[in-house]
């Protein structure tokens, strides 16, 4: 019986990490719940020792998935047997990581073992969401719709991740570009006007000495502003890893403007597909909120998926449960579940109601860049107002002395 290293969590928030023997991760979860924790995610033990020397680093792109889930079901739809056409996938693929844990995969399923099987030998890959489902779709005999719904939801995360990292693209560019000119002007302009300044014995303000300080940090100091910028980095690398640190930043993602509401459309987003493709694929609904509790990147999102998987497990409705988060999802989810719920289409719903946020997430960040440019312009435009007047203030004065 394999051994699993686990994090879980209890309705209290309370995390746990461990190692525990289990058939597989239905069993460990199971095992979890008797002592009243839920299963975040895990992997097998002697698993992480080789996984890391066989495979290079970096992570396994989400487009190479996308046209490997794509291909996959085509060919076995086509016949053709499941190691020669994942044989076949590997060679084509780009990435080198990938294309070894795919070679790996076909051996171990020539050997005797499913797909589901062997795709858990690679966790830092395939995420639980993927295996479960393609273990639903080899128990029910359904693998080649279960991959057609996997195509469609790795799809629409690569959509809804494309549109995010699309929109933030402009700004991100604008303020590079704006610290480079202004580390660029402190190093090579700002010298030169305060070495006049000082020989002509002028009194300067205090907005310029502050200006000519900073010059003169960053020309003799450089590696002293290096080493701030890599231990505020390693700082907030760290931070995020605490609980409570990840959430009251979550918490403030949701309560800025603008950024509020991509947040709880993205999430939204994320949370309703996958929640769909799982009860569709055939998974129980407990189960599925507990996959799709490791698929979410916002804290109360992720807990409340964790509390829901608890509560329906013990026969509460996913509504009810849900609707003690109103501020966290929109009200249109609450009310929607709800009707989910009594019409018994609940799989249906919740796939239109994805494709109602992701919709809302292309359009809020169409119109993000018309938000965020004239913010943009009044920071550039402030910061060279500061510049300006600091630096010709002293040379009024000097003409002033002149006259």
């Amino acid at each position: 019986m394999p051994t699993y290293l686990y994090t879980a969590k209890s309705l209290k928030g309370e995390e746990k990490k461990g190692s525990m023997e289990a058939s597989d991760l239905q069993d460990l979860s199971q095992k979890l719940r008797q002592q009243k924790f839920i299963l975040i995610r895990a992997k097998q033990e002697d698993e992480k020792k080789t996984s890391g020397i066989s495979l290079p680093f970096g992570k396994v792109p989400l487009a190479e998935k996308m046209f490997f889930v794509k291909n996959l079901r085509v060919m076995t739809v086509a016949g053709l047997p499941l190691p020669r056409a994942i044989g076949s996938l590997a060679e084509q693929t780009k990435s080198e990581k990938f294309r070894k844990a795919l070679l790996n995969i076909r051996e171990e399923i020539s050997k005797g073992r499913t797909l589901s099987s062997a795709l858990g030998d690679y966790p830092g890959i395939f995420s639980e969401l993927f295996q479960s489902m393609v273990k639903v779709g080899e128990e029910s005999g359904t693998l080649d719709k279960v991959l057609e719904s996997l195509s469609l939801q790795l799809e629409k995360e690569h959509e809804l991740k494309s549109k995010v990292i699309g929109a933030l693209i402009y700004p991100s560019v604008i303020v590079v570009a704006m610290l480079g000119v202004g580390t660029l002007m402190l190093v090579t302009v700002i010298p030169r006007l305060a070495a006049t300044f000082i020989e002509l014995g002028i009194e300067l303000p205090a907005t310029t000495k502050i200006v000519i300080g900073l010059a003169d940090f960053l020309i003799n100091r450089w590696y002293l502003a290096l080493i701030g910028i890599f231990l505020t980095i390693m700082f907030f690398s760290q931070a995020v890893k605490n609980e409570n640190f990840k959430k009251n930043l979550d918490m403030l993602f949701l309560k800025i403007p603008v950024m509020s509401g991509i947040v709880r459309s993205t999430n939204s987003a994320s949370m309703l597909r996958t929640l769909s493709s799982l009860i569709s694929a055939g998974t129980s609904l407990p189960r599925a909120l507990e996959i799709t509790a490791g698929v979410l990147g916002n804290f109360h999102f992720k807990e409340s998926m964790i509390v829901a998987s608890e509560k329906v497990r013990r026969g509460e409705k996913l509504s009810e449960v849900i609707e003690k988060y109103k501020g966290v999802y929109p009200t249109t989810v609450i009310q929607m579940i709800t009707v989910g719920e009594e019409t018994g289409e609940t799989s249906t719903i919740l796939s239109k109601l994805a494709d109602f946020f992701e919709e809302e997430v292309s359009d809020t960040t169409k119109n993000l860049t018309s938000v965020i440019e004239p913010v943009l312009m009044l920071i550039i435009g402030a910061a060279i107002g500061f510049f300006a007047v600091s630096m010709i203030q002293p040379m009024y004065t000097m003409l002033g002395s002149i006259e």
